[in-house]
């Protein structure tokens, strides 16, 4: 099935099911033609509260049944989407053809093979394509720019045979219709989105890799098989090259050689598929760049932050910024700018997933996400800490992050007040002072202020003071452990026996310490301000030590 541009928009339904269908989707029930523009991909959670952009397309992918499947799509109708998408195969039934019509939701069946995961990732791909640039669709050799897609098709056409367009780590970047013309072999490359191993070694052993990236001209390949009784087809590819750089290569699986004129043709192909790949490129570089300058603004709250809304997509609604970032010492540079780039990314797919309309971007060392939330605050902010939750779950142990969340924002102008809320809440996380993971400006508050003042006070190069800067310098050349002792009574409400426990000594031992506390501080521990004052201090102390500037430095490095 060839797709024409012309007729089915960029991001049309029947965009959608003509570039990767039959091979992957099959449509059961509706009309396509009925929705113009496919708003985003939404993954269905029965258990989870899910946001749904206008004419989503929704993919059901624990919904089996007829009941089920009909249930859902009236579900959907009402919510404005656009498809739904099950695992295939799906029985044609009245039923289903009858809720499909009542909701104006198409019904897609995703073929057996094919994962989710895939399927999403080549959604957003073809969603998001050539969505950089002039309003109007800029043109490369009379395909719309940077539409990988579209131009698989073109050249498939132009050879009458199906192709597809691989990077340079043999990824499929996209592929044109027809591929159940094909052989096993190219069936499983487009399910997988990448040329599995096996293949890869056949053609290695023969060299032919070797052979492409010296060339200018298509190669000839035989038919490469890995099972015993497989049938495949010959090959003809040629590299994709911007000058001396090696982008990528077109395949094309022929059931005869080609005629001179279409060895030439595909020749001409690869040099306008070099033009879109690096179109492409740039798109995709511009795309993140102009996304963290619109979050940028958007988190100043300042005058531009509502226009920044608009272009970001965002409906006028309340909101919550969340910011996510690592803890110092997590690891060489490179390595913790390798898990920041890596934590960001899964945290948009995660967003994509359960609430679409956010922004994310990634600035400085922060990754910070405009998410709309209910305008009722404790309701938002619990949606916010939710979503943020079930992102770091997900993420498991070992990614070291933290997730700060700021006050709900009614209107722009109050996002740059739920950024500093943000901030604050993630600093607070990523000192150490909770065990926790996840938190909103609301719930680490006291936290929050108690680092505010260190950081007062080391400005001021104030350091300790009083009775707690005598147990301190006593510590210091006595190798003892009043500040300890100090601290573990006060935690535990004056109750001596479970202070002793925390600190690991019999409780007439830690009688003694206690007593040495009040000779050495010259404090009267009976005295409810002395008490808060102490306590006060010892909380504005830094973890290892006194306030002191060389310690607000390193919390900070």
């Amino acid at each position: 099935m060839i797709s024409d541009a012309s007729v089915n928009p960029r991001t049309s339904l029947g965009r959608v099911l003509a570039d990767l269908g039959p091979t992957l989707l099959d449509l059961v029930h509706g009309r396509p033609e009925r929705t113009d523009d496919v708003g985003g991909v939404v993954i269905h959670d029965p258990g989870d509260e899910v946001a749904y952009p206008p004419h989503a397309l929704v993919l059901g992918v624990a919904v089996y049944g007829t009941e089920e499947i009909a249930g859902l799509l009236r579900a959907l109708g009402e919510r404005g989407a656009a498809a739904l998408v099950v695992r295939g195969p799906v029985e044609r039934d009245p039923a289903l053809d009858e809720a499909s019509a009542a909701s104006g939701v198409a019904l897609i069946a995703l073929t057996q093979g094919a994962s989710w995961s895939q399927l999403t990732a080549l959604l957003r791909t073809l969603l998001t394509e050539g969505d950089v640039g002039e309003a109007g669709p800029e043109s490369l050799g009379g395909v719309p720019s940077g539409d990988l897609f579209a131009l698989a098709n073109a050249v498939a056409t132009l050879l009458d045979a199906p192709i597809t367009i691989e990077d340079r780590q043999h990824r499929i970047m996209a592929f044109s219709g027809r591929q159940d013309e094909a052989d096993q072999a190219r069936v499983a490359t487009v399910l997988a989105r990448q040329v599995p191993d096996e293949y890869l070694r056949v053609l290695e052993g023969r060299g032919v890799f070797s052979e492409l990236y010296r060339s200018d001209r298509p190669v000839r390949i035989a038919p490469a098989t890995v099972k015993e009784g497989e049938t495949a087809l010959p090959r003809v590819a040629v590299a994709v090259r911007a000058g001396d750089e090696f982008l990528g290569s077109l395949w094309a699986a022929v059931r005869e050689p080609l005629t001179p004129d279409r060895e030439r043709a595909f020749q001409d192909a690869a040099k306008l598929v070099a033009l879109h790949l690096l179109r492409h490129r740039a798109g995709a570089d511009a795309r993140h760049r102009l996304r963290a300058d619109l979050v940028s603004t958007v988190l100043e709250g300042g005058a531009g932050a509502a226009d920044a809304l608009s272009r970001l997509g965002l409906v006028r609604e309340p909101t919550v910024v969340m910011a996510m970032g690592l803890p110092a010492g997590a690891g060489d540079h490179a390595q913790v700018v390798a898990d920041r780039q890596r934590l960001t990314s899964a945290l948009g797919i995660h967003l994509d997933a359960v609430q679409p309309r956010s922004a994310l971007a990634l600035l400085g060392d922060v990754a910070y996400a405009v998410v709309p939330v209910p305008a009722d605050p404790a309701a938002g902010r619990e949606r916010a800490a939710q979503i943020a939750t079930h992102f770091m779950e997900r993420a498991g142990e070992r990614a070291r992050a933290a997730i700060g969340v700021g006050p709900v924002a009614t209107d722009p102008s109050a996002l740059g007040r739920s950024r500093t809320g943000a901030d604050r809440a993630l600093r607070v996380l990523l000192s150490r002072r909770t065990g926790r993971r996840v938190a909103a400006i609301d719930d680490v508050h006291v936290d929050a202020l108690l680092l505010e003042m260190r950081d007062l006070a080391a400005l001021h190069g104030d350091g300790l003071l009083g009775p707690v800067a005598r147990l301190a310098a006593y510590d210091a050349e006595h190798r003892s452990h009043l500040v300890g002792t100090l601290r573990a009574w006060l935690d535990a409400f004056g109750d001596t026996v479970a202070a002793a426990a925390q600190e690991f000594v019999h409780p007439n031992t830690f009688r003694y310490r206690l007593k040495r506390v009040t000779e050495v501080g010259r404090i009267d521990l009976g005295d409810p301000s002395v008490r808060f004052a102490l306590m006060l201090q010892l909380n504005l102390m830094a973890p290892d030590g006194p306030v002191t500037r060389q310690n607000r430095t390193s919390e900070q490095a």
